[in-house]
């Protein structure tokens, strides 16, 4: 085979540098927008944030010259007269305000926080059983067995194995271990706070909660027949047969069913601390003049700008390493900017789209959402569906109504009787306040919802209402019912 050069003439298109900055700034959200301007403000030495001027009204008064004439400044020995207060560095507050009072609150607002605690690891339930087991009077092999059952416990607080497989798993490396010595740790595990934990299911945890409670709570020893003998019917909602069972009437059944009630069926959920993630919003919506506006967040729109004074110095610089240099990040830093202004005016003028779309969700809640994809919104506007994928991704828009992703406005459409669309998000809301307006006792069974919605000209098939309804976790009629 015979190697050889050829020349080809050809077109292709590649994207600049600069366009895949802006492309990659466009789909960055709030906080990893903010990430990203502080790591170019630390690369870029072009860019700076501007000090903020003090404000008129924020300016400190002018203070009155309290000196005193050089001839009239003496030591203290040598004064022949004392003012009415001596001036002193210090006040009253300064000194006895640090030592708190005994049996007062010290979490106070002016406490300052204990370093330690920020962003130290969680405690768990895991951590809250351990903690315990040391504080009882456990033996070796005890605490041994202790440990283990400790270790199979969910987060739900729920004994993830059996006796017997923890029985099996010890006995290679225990000798002479019983089964019943297993059982009699797991009890007293069982003991520990929260009340429930290490049960073996639902039933076991509610009748751990109820064996712990004195014994002169009213109607208790009927509360532990029904969770021992009738939990069956009780998932159920079976009331007939609960009655029947227990020879009581409805009076007792619901005092019953209200002592249970007030029992955890998850207690280990409850010791669990959960870091709580708060949304920061790109755009903010609100009414003004009777027209609904859209404002970009400013933490968004950081006032970053070109450093002038080093601007001047590549004016006067001479063709040296460090003025290409400087030349160099001036370009970068005219291209961000560039790149972070056309992220917010396409940011801007997709959500003035969206909440001229949907002003009337604005005005009357989710009920009046109107269907709507991404290529209307790329019609209106003049953009590709991808460009406008990209800027509504992980953008979050702040709304009377809540804080919403811009996706969430986004739905597709049902045809209705009169010729209309009625989007996904407005069926879904239908379903809502027809669940949470239902009688308990006889709750709307899918198909009867489909007929509901049909009586006001949506035509919902029944698996679609069941597929709506799953999306925003509303349970079937069967497990809705209530017996009280």
């Amino acid at each position: 085979m015979r190697q050889s050069l050829q020349l080809r003439v050809g077109q292709s298109l590649t994207m600049t540098p600069q366009l895949q900055q802006a492309i990659r700034l466009l789909q960055l959200s709030t906080l990893e927008l903010q990430q990203e301007i502080q790591t170019v403000l630390d690369g870029n030495m072009m860019l700076e944030v501007p000090d903020e001027e003090p404000r008129p009204n924020q300016q400190e008064p002018e203070k009155e010259s309290t000196s005193t004439p050089l001839d009239e400044k003496t030591s203290e020995g040598s004064q022949d007269t004392l003012p009415d207060e001596l001036a002193v560095d210090t006040s009253w507050d300064d000194v006895y305000d640090l030592a708190p009072s005994p049996g007062l609150n010290q979490a106070t607002d002016s406490t300052p926080p204990d370093p330690g605690s920020i962003n130290s690891a969680k405690r768990t339930l895991h951590d809250h059983l351990v903690w315990q087991m040391d504080l009882t009077n456990f033996s070796d092999i005890d605490r041994v067995i202790a440990t283990a059952i400790i270790d199979s416990i969910d987060d739900n607080g729920y004994l993830s194995s059996t006796p017997d497989l923890i029985h099996q798993h010890l006995s290679e490396h225990l000798d002479d271990l019983d089964l019943d010595e297993i059982i009699a740790v797991l009890h007293k595990v069982q003991s520990f706070e929260p009340l429930g934990v290490g049960a073996l299911d639902l039933q076991d945890c509610l009748l751990i909660q109820l064996k712990q409670l004195p014994e002169d709570t009213p109607f208790l020893s009927l509360a532990i027949e029904l969770v021992n003998e009738c939990m069956s019917a009780l998932g159920t909602q079976d009331s007939v047969k609960l009655k029947r069972q227990l020879g009581i009437d409805d009076e007792t059944l619901g005092k019953i069913i209200t002592l249970i009630q007030q029992l955890d069926p998850r207690p280990g959920s409850g010791i669990e601390e959960t870091n709580t993630e708060y949304v920061t919003p790109d755009v903010y919506v609100s009414k003004v003049k009777g027209t609904w506006q859209v404002s970009i967040n400013g933490e968004i729109a950081t006032n970053i700008r070109i450093n002038p004074y080093y601007q001047t110095l590549i004016k006067q610089g001479d063709k040296s390493a460090d003025t290409q240099t400087m030349k160099n990040h001036l370009q970068e830093a005219r291209w961000f900017l560039k790149s972070l202004q056309s992220r917010n005016e396409t940011l801007m003028l997709v959500s003035q789209e969206i909440v001229n779309r949907q002003h009337e969700f604005l005005e009357h809640g989710a009920i009046a959402m109107k269907p709507m994809v991404l290529r209307d919104i790329a019609e209106s506007v003049e953009m590709h569906e991808s460009t406008i994928s990209r800027v509504t991704t992980n953008k979050y828009m702040h709304t009377p109504n809540g804080i919403f992703e811009l996706k969430h406005f986004f739905s597709s459409h049902v045809s209705t009787d009169n010729g209309g669309e009625c989007s996904a998000t407005a069926i879904r809301a239908f379903i809502k306040e027809l669940v949470n307006t239902e009688n308990p006792k006889k709750p709307l069974s899918d198909n009867k919802i489909a007929t509901i919605l049909g009586d006001k000209g949506i035509n919902v098939a029944r698996r679609t209402i069941a597929k709506y309804r799953e999306s925003i976790s509303i349970p079937p009629s069967s497990q809705r019912k209530r017996i009280l």
